[in-house]
């Protein structure tokens, strides 16, 4: 009997503890709420897709490496995409490039883009805006600071259907390339080539015979000069012979002197 009612009593105390409400840590909470079920459900669709990705590319490496070198490729052209200090710089430098060539033997086609260029940075007109992957530089038609009601005025604005006309250079990996193109050759005025006849227009490069002619001329050109011995006995021969025939004309001409 006293065995039964102990054994009454743990089921009773059972039942009681399985029936009591189990309290819930905050983790647990946070666990269950919206925004941890949210987080969850989105770190589930991440750990996917990853997965789907190296899936993929194991499957298909050379159109893993396409879209790789085309990632890698816009990092690269984000990373060195140049600022409107780099075009600064350039155009400074381009600027004394010319500057310390005579107007003679200025390119005309450098000189007037570089010139117009400095004149539009000294009147605060040059913009600079990027796309991303590159950088643009087009002229504007006041000055930022400019007070006018046409510069104020928004309605007045420029279109952007006008930006391609306005754009003076463009900035791509690390280059400004319409500079560099209008510098090619800038220390040759074409202007006084003009009157030459087309054959002397046109140069070649020179072939390897010819290379390897001027390399030898400019070689033997610094060695130093040797002389045989026996050109150089001939030489005094002919030098004592020439003192002697002077002699032989001096003397007579002493003694007719002396005679008188």
């Amino acid at each position: 009997m006293a065995s039964w009612r102990v054994a009454k009593r743990m089921f009773c105390a059972a039942a009681e503890k399985a029936a009591a409400p189990v309290r819930r840590g905050r983790w647990e909470k946070l666990k269950n709420s919206k925004a941890g079920v949210w987080c969850r459900s989105l770190v589930s669709d991440y750990r996917e897709a990853s997965k789907e990705i190296f899936v993929g590319a194991w499957e298909r490496p050379v159109k893993a490496s396409v879209y790789m070198a085309v990632l890698g490729g816009a990092w690269a052209c984000f990373y060195t995409k140049p600022d409107c200090l780099s075009f600064e710089t350039a155009l400074l430098e381009r600027s004394n490039q010319l500057g310390l060539l005579s107007p003679w033997i200025r390119n005309a086609t450098s000189d007037s883009h570089v010139q117009g260029l400095v004149k539009l940075q000294n009147e605060g007109r040059l913009r600079h805006t990027s796309l991303g992957l590159l950088s643009l530089i087009y002229r504007a038609d006041y000055d930022p600071d400019t007070t006018l009601y046409e510069a104020r005025c928004s309605n007045l604005s420029v279109p952007w259907r006008e930006l391609p006309q306005r754009v003076v250079d463009v900035g791509f990996a690390g280059r400004w390339w319409i500079l560099n193109s209008k510098m090619q050759d800038y220390d040759v005025n074409e202007e006084e080539f003009k009157h030459l006849p087309p054959h002397m227009k046109v140069t070649s490069p020179p072939n390897v015979q010819g290379v390897e002619r001027n390399e030898r001329l400019h070689r033997e050109y610094w060695l130093a000069l040797t002389v045989d011995d026996s050109k150089i006995e001939v030489h005094v021969m002919d030098r004592k012979e020439g003192s002697v025939s002077e002699d032989s004309l001096i003397k007579p001409q002493t003694e007719k002197q002396a005679q008188t």
